[in-house]
């Protein structure tokens, strides 16, 4: 009987550590979710015609640090051409600096603070809208009524 109650109580504190962990993982907010390295899965912005279409596939790191720092690199592949804007330039996209998050409204602001187009994007505020997914992607997009490109992230 003794052997019983042992396994009762063994038991029963297993699944209190368990629920207390799974509540703990629900409780985390989304700073902390943030936080660590992501590989981009894919890019995808209208086409002329007003269909989403994905672009030309870059390979990426997007890193965020427990103290608010920042950084993006994005490299497109040679047959994406070279383009420059105030994001890229000649196929290459990069730029770091400190962050903000806002979970009420579910935005993030990067502060740039150096960047591979310099005086584009340099001392400029980038505010993002994020969205965690079920399958815990992380999904990014400009909150600029001109900008309507959304890249999609995984951690690593």
């Amino acid at each position: 009987m003794k052997a019983l109650n042992h396994t009762v109580l063994a038991s029963l504190a297993a699944i209190a550590v368990f629920a207390h962990a799974q509540s703990a993982n629900k409780q985390t907010g989304d700073r902390e979710r943030l936080i660590g390295a992501w590989h981009l899965v894919s890019i995808s912005a209208p086409g002329p015609d007003g269909k989403t279409m994905v672009v030309s596939q870059p390979i990426g790191m997007l890193i965020y640090t427990r103290d608010g720092h920042m950084s993006v690199q994005l490299m497109y592949p040679e047959s994406a051409g070279a383009q420059s804007n105030q994001y890229e330039r000649q196929g290459f996209e990069a730029s770091f600096g400190s962050y903000d998050v806002n979970e009420v409204t579910h935005t993030l602001t990067h502060h740039v603070q150096g960047s591979v187009t310099r005086d584009l994007l340099v001392g400029k505020d980038l505010p993002r809208i994020y969205k965690f997914t079920d399958d815990g992607h992380l999904i990014i997009r400009s909150v600029r009524p001109d900008e309507h490109w959304t890249v999609t992230w995984e951690h690593y």
